[in-house]
C-alpha cells in the first residue's frame, strides 16, 4: 500500500481518538487558530477531503466542486462562512463520524491509484505521493489547534517524515506564492527524528541551515508555531527569511502566528 496513504489514514485515526474525548460543548469552543471552533476545524478538514475525493474522481468533478465553493465566495462569504453554509447541521459527533469515514475512503482510493498519477489541486497539479502527504499534513496541522485547546499531548511519530519532506520541498513555493524572489539556495535541513536518527535534506552548509527537532520544524512549516517559540537553530539569511514565512500548504499567502500566540493550554 502507498506509504503516504497509510500515514494519512493513521493521522486521521490519531485525531479521531482525541475527538472521542470531547464533550458536546467542546465542539463549540474557539481554538487559537483564527478563533475557529472545533466544529470549524473538522468541517474544514472534511471539506478538504471531499475536494480531494472529487479530484480523484476526475478533473471535471474537481472543477465543478471548486466552482460551487467559489460561487459562495463571490456572494461575499468568507472561507469559514462558506464552509459552515455547505456543512449545515453536520457538527459534533455526527461530523466526527462522517469526516473519519470520508478520510478512510479517500486514503483507500489514493492507495489504489497508479503511482505515476497526477491530481488537480488549488495550485499546480500534484504527484500522487505529494497529494496524499498534503492530506496527512492538513490533518496533522489543523489537529494541532484542537490538541492545544484541550491541553492534550501528541507523541511525535515517524509519520512526521512525510510532513517534513513537503516542508522542505516547498521552500521555493513560500516565496513564489508571495511573489518574492527566492533569497538564496535552499538551506541544509538536519532534523532529529522521533526514533533518534537524523533526517537531512540539501547540500551540507554551515552558513545556511535549519537544525533541530523534526516536530518543531513541522510545526513551523505548517504555521502551527512561530519559529521564535521553538529551539530550532536557524543560520544564514535565506534560512532565517524562510523560517519567518514558511508555508508548506497551498492557497494564498498566510502569515505565521505571532510569537507566543500558539501554545498548548494546561489540560
Amino acid at each position: 500500500m502507498l506509504p503516504q496513504a497509510i500515514d494519512f489514514r493513521a493521522e486521521a485515526d490519531a485525531l479521531h481518538d482525541l475527538l472521542l474525548t470531547l464533550s458536546d460543548p467542546d465542539w463549540d469552543r474557539e481554538t487559537q487558530f483564527k478563533r475557529w471552533t472545533v466544529n470549524d476545524v473538522i468541517q474544514h478538514l472534511h471539506s478538504g477531503d471531499l475536494m480531494a475525493a472529487a479530484s480523484v474522481e476526475s478533473p471535471e468533478a474537481f472543477t465543478r466542486l471548486r466552482a460551487e465553493v467559489q460561487a459562495l465566495r463571490d456572494q461575499g462569504m468568507t472561507r469559514i462562512q462558506e464552509t459552515r453554509h455547505r456543512m449545515g447541521d453536520l457538527v459534533g459527533p455526527k461530523l466526527r463520524a462522517r469526516w473519519l469515514e470520508t478520510a478512510h475512503a479517500l486514503a483507500d482510493r489514493l492507495a489504489a491509484l497508479p503511482t505515476e498519477t497526477r491530481l488537480k489541486w488549488a495550485g499546480p497539479d500534484m504527484s500522487l505521493r505529494m497529494f496524499t502527504t498534503a492530506r496527512q499534513m492538513e490533518t496533522w496541522a489543523h489537529g494541532q489547534a484542537i490538541y492545544d485547546l484541550m491541553g492534550a499531548s501528541r507523541p511525535a511519530t515517524d509519520r512526521l517524515r512525510q510532513i517534513a519532506e513537503i516542508g522542505v520541498r516547498t521552500y521555493g513555493w513560500t516565496f513564489a506564492n508571495r511573489q518574492q524572489p527566492v533569497p538564496g539556495p535552499a538551506p541544509h535541513v538536519r532534523l532529529a527524528a522521533p526514533d533518534g536518527s537524523d533526517w537531512t535534506w540539501n547540500d551540507p552548509s554551515t552558513e545556511n541551515s535549519v537544525e533541530g527537532s523534526a516536530l518543531e520544524f513541522c510545526q513551523v512549516v505548517t504555521q502551527t508555531r512561530n519559529v521564535a517559540d521553538t529551539a530550532l537553530r536557524v543560520t544564514g539569511e535565506p534560512a532565517r527569511t524562510w523560517m519567518s514565512l514558511a508555508q508548506c500548504f497551498a492557497g494564498p499567502p498566510e502569515t505565521p502566528p505571532a510569537p507566543g500566540t500558539r501554545f498548548a493550554r494546561a489540560g
